[in-house]
């Protein structure tokens, strides 16, 4: 068995100055069979990729702090139909936006209290500003991270919901708000809670909200393509902190290593024990990998894109339900498969039917504006991009006699 051949389509979109490198790892059966490292952390400083490059990981956060949760579900301090007003009364009195696309001052009451079940299944009618369509999109918008979570979540309460808790699935600050109620419950920061829970006993020294010293020097740089020139700019974003922020957003803050991440994965695929460490039942880590969508639910399009097809949605993973109808448009996996990505470019998938987890991890600003799809159509060079990750795992799933 060979696996080199899964390098091409990365080394293709590197050579075409499309992307600045990546790093990929493919585990199986308790061995890393392979571990590539393409290209450059930091073009300019001449840095090359590296197994311990650190990755800002952004949505990658949200099963982590799920994780956590459901270590505090384990000990009694929440259930999933709990009312998350117990903890955040900023939302009991939340509003329901009467139109979807209506002004924002024309509101119906909740039917039901938002719950933590809602939280980490993106039912609670929150949104992001780039999941809904304006005006309470712009809203969105003009909510800002730089400032303690009790400010932020007061903002985020003045809004109103989306749509009814429970009703549908929309992408969602659900998992930031779920963070602040872990740090209340806790009497502690995020960042503590997701320390104690989940990184120090599986040993993932290079996860957290901030870096240390060491680890920016490790850590990859943001790029970007220009629209117009197709040429990476790493003008983008500064510098890993070294410092924790503000606020330790629990659905897109975190920084973390392929091995560190690997470990996780494996905590997940083992059923809550990794390496005779266990940090959660097996009923829970079950809980997380189970289809918890209406087949309604399923039938409305994530994002603009029918993601539901052959999968269905856990306590925030995505999971394969039907192998046949997902690898038609998501590549393979088989039956129980799951997984959820970043919105940088880090994907990495676990998949129980072949004892087998990938991860292809890069650093790459995205364009989240409503004509994102149409602007991707229309060019070559990131048609190309995108296909990169995709023909990876296609062709890792073939050198291992999977497909």
């Amino acid at each position: 068995m060979n696996l080199d051949a899964n390098q091409a389509s990365i080394r293709e979109v590197i050579d075409a100055g499309l992307l600045a490198g990546a790093v990929t790892l493919v585990w199986r059966g308790g061995e890393v069979l392979q571990v590539n490292e393409l290209g450059h952390r930091d073009v300019h400083a001449g840095l090359p990729m590296r197994r311990d490059t650190v990755f800002r990981i952004a949505s990658m956060t949200k099963p982590v702090t799920v994780a956590a949760a459901m270590a505090l579900v384990e000990e009694g301090k929440l259930t999933l139909s709990d009312p998350v007003s117990t903890w955040l009364p900023e939302l009991a009195d939340a509003r329901v936006l009467a139109d979807p696309a209506g002004p924002l001052d024309r509101t119906d009451p909740m039917r039901r209290p938002i719950t933590f079940d809602d939280l980490m299944t993106h039912r609670s009618g929150l949104a992001y500003a780039f999941s809904v369509g304006a005006p309470l999109g712009r809203a969105y918008g003009r909510l800002m991270f730089r400032q303690d979570q009790d400010r932020w979540l007061a903002e985020l309460a003045a809004l109103p919901l989306a749509h009814q808790p429970g009703e549908r699935l929309t992408y969602s600050h659900s998992t930031d708000v779920l963070g602040i109620a872990l740090s209340r419950i806790e009497g502690k920061p995020l960042s503590d809670v997701l320390a104690a829970r989940i990184f120090e006993p599986l040993g993932m020294t290079d996860t957290g909200f901030a870096v240390t010293p060491e680890g920016r020097r490790r850590a990859a740089t943001m790029y970007k393509i220009d629209a117009a020139t197709n040429e990476l700019r790493d003008d983008v974003m500064g510098p890993a902190n070294v410092t924790l922020p503000t606020f330790c957003t629990g659905g897109a803050g975190l920084w973390s290593t392929v091995d560190d991440y690997l470990t996780f994965a494996r905590m997940l695929l083992g059923f809550g024990e990794v390496d005779g460490v266990r940090v959660l039942t097996e009923d829970s880590v079950r809980a997380m990998r189970g289809d918890r969508l209406t087949d309604e639910q399923k039938r409305q399009p994530f994002l603009g894109m029918p993601y539901w097809r052959g999968r269905g949605f856990g306590l925030n993973l995505s999971v394969v339900t039907d192998p046949a109808q997902s690898r038609q448009l998501y590549g393979p996996g088989g039956l129980g498969s799951f997984n959820w990505p970043g919105a940088y470019g880090t994907w990495w998938l676990a998949d129980p039917s072949s004892d087998l987890i990938l991860f292809y991890l890069i650093q790459n600003m995205p364009d989240l504006s409503t004509d994102t799809a149409a602007a991707i159509a229309g060019n070559t060079s990131l048609l190309k991009l995108q296909g990169a990750q995709p023909k990876f795992v296609r062709t890792t799933y073939r050198e291992l006699g999977l497909l």
